[in-house]
């Protein structure tokens, strides 16, 4: 097997690996053992990838064998039912839930959504022009009512909105269920023999259940009322229920599938887009030199739209670069399994295998991205590496790659421009008008990281902008009236 820290009988590694941001310690262990490490957690062995390089020649070139899901007790079996598609193994289940987020986003599909992700923008540009300290927030906002739009055909004018409020809730409880090594049970499987009564493990999650129920339920519901009133726009839930017949999925299969971009899409978008603020606040050339793009291309009597991503290579260079230095999805997304012996550089890796592409790590591989803590977007500006000039790095690997990549690679290029083109990023003021800039390492501990709440400044970097913001505003309520 791949080289790796010696563990213990029976407890394997376990006793090794942190509760909080075990990431960080597989990074460690790449960086000492080499570029694909072993480790044992109980009797299940467990393999870290460190490397893009590893990630791709295993999971992507072998993703026949490479594509399935280890056993999840606590997050898949007891908490989701084996409903939630993201860890399900490779199995008849998991075609079908596939399919249903396929068509809802593949790359021809995500085209049609870029005018409510447009609009949107529009929304949050304002709210963060006449609220900016709550600017973190208003990203929420926009990542949840794009993806409540176009998962359910209805639109969110609040975080604080009740649906928000409980997806949150369910999503920190859900990431926060799946962090290697948390439970026991995970290790140990035979725990599950004993009495019902003594599965101390059971409780929290079995109560979360009939609640994310309850809520996916009444989201179902609720397209399908709208639907048999003819009230609601195409969506992927009127769509999925429209072909649920052909489908053969239950109605709570069909619940938890289209939940997926709504669990998952939140999050990582909102706290991608907090990220690039962090690194603005850290790295202000970078700033001045998007916004003299910017102002090339577009000019200050007009926002950047779509339409001129093509004309903007260096703010896809600083999109590219905010997903590489503090990748949200730190374990790329949720872990693999290999469905057979396999041999990777004289190195033997039995079937069964929980397979970690460990992005934290690989993100900071200095081989294929030198000075990694620097945030360089000329890194995607002057490679020969194909696969850098594309960077689906960060949204995982082979069959597993998640399905909504280009709706999130669009509300990242539509904010990331437009903030730029409008705002200077600047550091908070304290009491003795010195600058204070947030720590660049402090981010939650949750299987998706992003960074604790800061404090800083957006300022209009001019009149005619802050009109323009204004205007588009108008005009993009107007058209979203019909989302409400």
């Amino acid at each position: 097997m791949p080289p790796g820290p010696l563990g213990i009988p029976i407890v394997g590694n376990r006793h090794q690996l942190p509760a909080i941001k075990p990431w960080r310690k597989f990074a460690e262990w790449n960086k000492q053992y080499g570029p694909v490490v072993s480790i044992f957690l109980g009797s299940t062995p467990v393999i870290i990838l460190g490397t893009a390089r590893a990630a791709w020649d295993l999971l992507e070139k072998r993703s026949e064998i490479y594509s399935s899901r280890p056993r999840f007790i606590v997050a898949g079996e007891i908490l989701s039912d084996n409903k939630r598609g993201l860890m399900l193994p490779n199995n008849d289940h998991w075609r079908k839930w596939r399919k249903v987020l396929h068509s809802g986003f593949h790359a021809r599909q995500a085209e049609t959504y870029k005018e409510i992700q447009s609009l949107e923008s529009k929304v949050a540009l304002q709210q963060i022009l006449n609220d900016p300290r709550r600017y973190e927030k208003h990203l929420q906002r926009y990542a949840a009512s794009v993806v409540t739009s176009v998962t359910y055909g209805r639109r969110v004018d609040s975080v604080d909105e009740w649906i928000v409020k409980e997806n949150m809730d369910a999503m920190d409880y859900l990431t926060s269920a799946n962090i290697p090594g948390k439970y026991l049970v995970e290790s140990w499987p035979w725990l599950l023999k004993l009495p019902r009564a003594l599965q101390w493990f059971r409780r929290e999650p079995e109560e979360r259940r009939k609640r994310d129920i309850n809520f996916l339920m009444h989201l179902f519901n609720d397209v399908k009322t709208r639907m048999q009133n003819g009230t609601i726009p195409d969506c992927l839930t009127s769509q999925t229920i429209s072909n649920q017949a052909r489908s053969g999925l239950t109605d709570l299969e069909v619940a938890y599938a289209v939940s997926s971009p709504f669990g998952a899409g939140i999050e990582t978008t909102a706290g991608t887009l907090t990220v690039f603020v962090l690194a603005m606040l850290h790295f202000p050339s970078v700033m001045r030199k998007a916004q003299e793009e910017l102002d090339r291309v577009v000019g200050f009597d007009r926002m950047p739209e779509f339409g001129d991503q093509e004309s903007l290579p260096y703010i896809n260079a600083v999109v590219n670069e905010t997903l590489r230095w503090r990748p949200v999805a730190v374990l790329g997304g949720t872990p693999h399994a290999v469905t057979a012996d396999d041999a990777y550089n004289n190195m033997y890796i039995p079937k069964g295998s929980t397979i970690f592409a460990n992005l934290w790590g690989i993100m900071r591989d200095p081989v294929m991205f030198p000075s990694p803590d620097d945030f360089q977007p000329e890194r995607f500006l002057e490679t020969s590496e194909p696969r850098l000039k594309t960077f689906e790095l960060p949204f995982g690997f082979g069959r597993r790659i998640c399905p909504g990549m280009h709706l999130a690679l669009n509300s990242l290029f539509v904010n990331v421009s437009r903030i730029l083109w409008a705002f200077d990023i600047l550091p908070a003021v304290d009491h003795g008008g010195n600058e204070v800039k947030p720590d660049p390492w402090n981010f939650t501990d949750g299987f998706n990281s992003r960074p604790v709440s800061f404090d800083c400044r957006l300022v209009p970097r001019n009149g005619r902008i802050a009109a323009c913001i204004e205007e588009e505003y108008k005009a993009a309520m107007t058209r979203l009236d019909g989302w409400r």
